[in-house]
């Protein structure tokens, strides 16, 4: 089996979340199955780290990883919504709409020697997208982690020069699934962008804005065509 993800750890506050729109009970909350631990700005910034089912090496090109120690575990639902158990194999949406996490996104200075150190690892590699992005990026690998793809981005040669040279691989950003996402976008106002087409035929996408107060960069997707409640089958 190939390893899948089990929790996303980011330096953001608890509140700043809840605030918009997402269930949080204590310090985490868990999106079509993924926990997010939200560790407060005192842990570092962004998206600081993950841990994974099924781990073959944790030596994954700089990627901060942990193997997952605890089984599939329930989470309270905060007393605003319904007193049932918040799983991973099954949450409820979210007040604002989100029912699923589509994708996380990491940067590579060194596609290549990144994908041969994530497969080594035993990661499922579905694809190599050999065309830019909007944003400039020449090139992007898939891989599937059970729940929700891991999408790593080849970084542009002249942002690679100005950081000083070759650097391991980092974790960006994430991006969340909404089936009615303009809902969710009027619900957010000024603190997200209009939705807009997306790089993948059939989607639109929004983005949060800095006003919003997270520290790491979020987007907000339509489900893929054909995936089931916001699921995410292959790229």
């Amino acid at each position: 089996m190939a390893p899948t993800l089990d929790e996303l750890t980011v330096a953001d506050p608890p509140a700043a979340w809840s605030a918009l729109g997402f269930a949080v009970a204590g310090d985490a909350c868990v999106v079509g199955g993924v926990r997010i631990r939200l560790a407060g700005a005192d842990a570092g910034r962004g998206l600081t780290g993950w841990s994974l089912r099924g781990l073959g090496s944790a030596e994954l090109d700089g990627l901060a990883t942990a193997p997952a120690t605890s089984p599939s575990a329930a989470m309270p639902l905060p007393a605003t919504l319904p007193s049932t158990t918040l799983t991973r194999a099954a949450t409820p949406p979210h007040p604002n709409g989100v029912t699923a996490l589509d994708h996380v996104v990491a940067i590579s200075p060194d596609l290549d020697r990144t994908v041969a150190a994530l497969e080594a690892a035993g990661l499922d590699l579905r694809r190599i997208r050999e065309e830019p992005t909007p944003a400039g990026a020449p090139r992007q690998a898939f891989f599937h982690l059970g729940p929700a793809l891991l999408e790593v981005v080849q970084e542009p040669a002249e942002a690679t020069a100005r950081a000083g040279g070759d650097r391991s691989a980092f974790f960006w950003g994430l991006a969340f699934v909404s089936p009615d996402l303009d809902a969710t976008v009027a619900g957010l106002g000024d603190l997200v962008s209009e939705a807009r087409p997306a790089v993948q035929p059939g989607r639109r996408i929004a983005t949060l804005r800095r006003a919003a107060g997270l520290g790491v960069p979020v987007a907000l997707m339509t489900p893929r065509p054909g995936a089931a409640d916001g699921g995410v089958p292959s790229p």
